[in-house]
């Protein structure tokens, strides 16, 4: 045979051979291996477990002065605040906990404003229907009305948790009330302990009972109860009003908070935005300022909107992140509308040509950089 011949015949018979074997291998495989038969096609979706994150949005003082009832005040006994927080209801609503400062009482009739406050029944329908998670209740014009103002108040903020999950913080109508705000969402628990330094008025009566910095064991013992979650937010009601800086007593205050467990302090009270900085390694926002009001005095206007989040990281340690700083401005009738609104500053920053008022545009610009120089609150 031709040697080319030969090699191709060899070559043939070899390859043949080969694949014989491989069959009977793959035979003997398939009896002493059965197939195997997976529910799910590969590549399979494998979850891989992520962080919990807790937002909290924290506002000022939400005032009712008596030009505000006029204001809203409509056909009958019917009041409209819906133009308050139209422009920034998703940011509320869009937070875990959103949080209020309700700086009123709900007496009842008649209504009045500045110095003795009694609020529409509805504002803080309005607020619950905005999204807001919380309402704190220590201030010094709880008292207001007396202590059946007080009760009438708690009265009516117990009914808006039945139906919408209110929590309250700050007062305590018996016993059996903590008058600590606790809330759990994401995996995560908080809570929020509000107190304030002092009532125009005094109660009369036991109770209910408000939350005091002066009242140093109840204070503690709020503060120990707190301890039960994985956060504890202090709002104290403090501080020198109409002053930009925080004042040596806020400090030492926010300290004694600080050294019972408070993970965060943000403060109420002065009118006008207060610094924020670092104390004993945790964040103290002094002031937010208003949140609405009809006051227009020196920067009574601007207002801050402070967000939060709180992190469990997957090893399980918790943190508390840096807030993140929001200006917004409210406006006045014949300002940029004709009743009171809220307006978020850089969004409204170039429409002077859009407001009722151009001066009340040019007054909330000027605002807006002197706070920003005097406090270097910056926003993100």
């Amino acid at each position: 045979m031709h040697f080319a011949s030969l090699h191709k015949f060899l070559s043939i018979t070899v390859l043949i051979t080969l694949m014989l074997a491989g069959s009977a291998l793959h035979a003997d495989a398939q009896e002493q291996y059965p197939e195997i038969r997976f529910p799910y096609p590969f590549p399979m979706e494998l979850q891989i477990p992520s962080n919990d994150t807790l937002e909290i949005c924290v506002m000022g003082d939400v005032m009712m002065h008596t030009k505000q009832i006029e204001n809203a005040r409509r056909d009958g006994c019917r009041y409209d605040f819906s133009s308050y927080f139209q422009f920034i209801e998703d940011d509320i609503r869009s937070a875990d906990i959103a949080v209020a400062n309700m700086e009123f009482t709900l007496a009842g009739e008649p209504y009045t404003g500045y110095p003795c406050f009694s609020a529409p029944d509805n504002l803080a329908r309005y607020l619950a229907e905005c999204g807001f998670d919380v309402f704190l209740t220590a201030n010094n014009h709880i008292y207001d009305k007396g202590a059946a103002g007080a009760a009438r108040t708690l009265k009516i903020y117990r009914e808006l948790e039945e139906e919408y999950g209110i929590a309250i913080a700050g007062m305590a109508e018996d016993e059996a009330s903590t008058g600590i705000a606790t809330l759990s969402k994401n995996g995560i628990s908080i809570a929020f302990v509000n107190m304030t330094y002092g009532t125009n008025l005094g109660i009369g009566s036991h109770w209910p009972k408000v939350y005091r910095l002066s009242d140093r064991q109840v204070i503690e013992e709020a503060m120990a109860k707190a301890e039960e979650c994985d956060v504890t937010i202090a709002l104290p009601h403090w501080g020198e009003e109409y002053k930009l800086i925080h004042n040596a007593r806020q400090e030492e205050a926010a300290k004694w908070l600080i050294s019972l467990g408070a993970d965060l302090i943000i403060g109420a009270h002065p009118h006008v935005i207060q610094d924020c900085m670092k104390t004993d390694d945790v964040t103290v926002a002094y002031s937010l300022g208003n949140a609405v009001s009809n006051m227009s005095a020196e920067n009574t206007q601007l207002e801050l909107m402070a967000t939060v989040r709180i992190v469990r990281h997957l090893n399980g340690r918790i943190e508390v992140t840096e807030p993140e700083f929001r200006y917004l401005w409210c406006s006045r009738p014949g300002g940029y509308n004709n009743s009171y609104t809220v307006l978020p500053v850089k969004d409204f920053i170039g429409t002077r040509e859009q407001w009722q008022g151009p001066w009340e545009y040019d007054k909330m610009m000027r605002t807006y950089r002197h706070v920003q120089e005097k406090t270097r609150i910056t926003e993100q």
